[in-house]
């Protein structure tokens, strides 16, 4: 039942929602992806920053209630559930976000350290590049190397999610390797 919540929790989009709010189909302007660079890009920082918190809050929550309701190892696989909800909404045809923020937010939940420093990494790469995408392609692949050396238990688990941000992410892979993946401008 925690598994199925979690999953249902992640199909929770502040960015369609938002999008409504504003009059705007958020899945039909900008890159058309329901996450927060696309709202940022479309709405504004405001809309963008709600997006991000709300996104982030959704696998806090979800690697809690897993936590204290289900269990040592439910709240990895509630961890997972969010994160698919998110990504593959059953409430939105299944085209969600790309699942960053929300990993974001179960990865600090679930290993705050190793979570905080992939954060910082992301930070930097995003500064650097300009690029949001860059940062979380990068760390989707650093994430579960970390892990081979601070906690060989969650390594799989750390495989699972960078691989999806990885499929996520497979046309920025593309547009960052042919130099036309676009900056964020105001960064």
């Amino acid at each position: 039942m925690l598994v199925i919540g979690s999953y249902l929790l992640g199909n929770i989009s502040p960015a369609i929602i938002l999008g409504r709010l504003y009059g705007v189909d958020i899945k039909k302007e900008g890159s058309g992806n329901a996450g927060t660079t696309n709202v940022l890009r479309v709405l504004g920082k405001k809309a963008a920053a709600v997006t991000l918190i709300v996104d982030v809050l959704k696998g806090v929550a979800a690697v809690l209630l897993g936590r204290f309701l289900g269990g040592p190892e439910l709240y990895l696989i509630c961890g997972i559930a969010v994160f698919c909800g998110h990504i593959w909404p059953v409430f939105f045809r299944f085209k969600g976000g790309k699942g960053v923020a929300t990993a974001l937010g179960v990865i600090l939940t679930t290993t705050p350290v190793i979570g905080a420093s992939v954060l910082a990494t992301a930070l930097v790469i995003i500064a650097v590049s300009k690029r949001v995408s860059v940062g979380s392609v990068i760390c989707a692949v650093i994430f579960p190397l970390v892990m081979v050396f601070f906690d060989r238990d969650l390594m799989i688990w750390a495989i699972v999610l960078g691989l999806i941000i990885l499929i996520t992410h497979r046309k920025n892979i593309v547009r960052i390797f042919k130099g036309e993946e676009p900056k964020l401008k105001f960064l």
